[in-house]
């Protein structure tokens, strides 16, 4: 945590010295002084808030995203089959990361081009920029969310629904959360079961020949992997979870 916050201070220092050391030279033309500081004032404080915007980008991620859906199924995935630390946790993260990044490209793209792009070209306003930014997300969101968790939050803060019928921020993010992780437990039970029967048959048949003593699990492990190889799991399960975001 030190050493990520360091670097975020050192990349904001950095920023401003290139920008003070730039400013002279800006603003050489005498007619143009006033509209130099202040475009050069306006970038700085977007610099800042876009470095400020990455230092969250795991937690934004985890909240308007698919990849808490990800994560979660393959790590039930990992522990259906009985291993502990094959695959490791990043390489987890990282092919739910890329996973995320695949489903939610055309939201990226239309965030970029309809709220981001326009403010860096000075043609609307920070305000703007943000709603427009935001729009995308809610609506993949509001395609995703279950009602009843909508409902549950509304009816705990009822001040906090708007009147013309639309969720608020602060409503649709938390549901959106919720109604995913439900999701991803649906979708982990259903992988689950194959694996359970395995165990279960292997458990049946030794306690058959009176092998009481040796753990089920061991002996069923190589089945299972071999289960999954010849099923080509990985590729199939990520298909599927892909194909539930209609991409």
């Amino acid at each position: 945590m030190k050493h990520k916050l360091g670097a975020t201070v050192g990349l904001s220092a950095v920023v401003v010295i290139l920008f003070l050391i730039g400013g002279p030279a800006v603003a050489q033309d005498s007619t143009l002084d006033a509209v130099t500081g202040s475009g050069l004032s306006l970038r700085v404080v977007q610099l800042f808030g876009l470095v400020t915007v990455l230092s969250m980008a795991p937690g934004i991620a985890m909240m308007i995203t698919c990849l808490p859906f990800m994560v979660i199924v393959f790590s039930i995935l990992r522990q259906a089959i009985g291993l502990q630390q094959a695959p490791p946790n990043m390489l987890i993260m990282s092919l739910a990361l890329f996973l995320t990044y695949f489903v939610m490209e055309p939201v990226f793209t239309e965030s970029w081009q309809s709220g981001i792009q326009p403010l860096l070209d000075d043609s609307i306003t920070e305000k703007q920029a943000f709603e427009r930014t935001l729009a995308p997300f809610q609506v993949f969101m509001n395609a995703r969310v279950s009602p009843v968790a909508i409902e549950t939050l509304s009816e705990v803060s009822p001040a906090r629904v708007n009147e013309d019928g639309n969720t608020p921020f602060s409503v649709l993010v938390p549901a959106f959360m919720l109604s995913e992780i439900q999701h991803a437990f649906e979708v982990g039970f259903v992988i689950f079961l194959p694996f359970l029967i395995i165990d279960l048959i292997v458990a049946s048949i030794l306690m058959a020949m009176g092998m009481m003593m040796v753990p089920p699990a061991i002996v069923s492990l190589p089945f299972k992997l071999a289960f999954f190889v010849l099923a080509n799991g990985w590729v199939e399960i990520a298909g599927a979870v892909v194909k539930g975001y209609g991409t």
